[in-house]
């Protein structure tokens, strides 16, 4: 199996079963290979951990690329309805390895990068679309990706749902207010 068809399995293997604290050779009969080959390909559990947070990242910047066509309102619903229902399957996953990236950890290296950097450029984009001005959408940006993964912790510490889905709703509508 290739490195990319053995990462989609792992993708697929924990959004049907979860994270949890699977050992390597668990996630490797699973998704039908071994865990020498996951090594090979990944280096420890870890790094292919972080690798299928990269994956899923870089599916949520595809999902938003996606919406584009959308008017604002209902890309930023349809987009947070989205991430909250993927932040239920990886979300501790990514908080945690985020947690290792801080630490300068050496299997969060190519993951670290993800994390903030590679989604300013889209989530600034979006912004000059909804109408910011082009030099305030930057710091506009960085602030939605902010909140948002902040609610998204407040999901998963509390599971209230619907009072996230609120402050989300709310932090649209400021974004807004400035362009009305």
């Amino acid at each position: 199996m290739s490195r990319d068809s053995l990462l989609a399995d792992a993708v697929e293997h924990f959004a049907t079963n979860g994270i949890g604290d699977a050992s390597l050779r668990t996630i490797a009969s699973s998704i039908g290979t071994s865990h020498r080959m996951l090594i090979y390909h990944f280096g420890s559990r870890e790094g292919l951990l972080a690798e299928v947070v990269r994956t899923v990242e870089q599916q949520q910047r595809d999902l938003l690329a996606g919406l584009a066509d959308l008017p604002i309102e209902e890309q930023a619903e349809q987009f947070w309805r989205r991430v909250t229902e993927a932040t239920l399957v990886y979300g501790p996953l990514f908080f945690e390895l985020s947690a290792h990236a801080m630490q300068d950890l050496p299997h969060t290296e190519p993951l670290k990068a993800d994390l903030v950097n590679v989604w300013l450029p889209p989530l600034t984009d979006l912004c000059i679309r909804a109408g910011i001005p082009a030099d305030q959408a930057p710091a506009y940006a960085r602030l939605g990706l902010a909140a948002s993964r902040g609610l998204l912790f407040d999901l998963l510490l509390t599971g209230d749902r619907a009072g996230v889905d609120e402050a989300s709703a709310l932090l649209n509508r400021l974004f807004t207010l400035q362009v009305r």
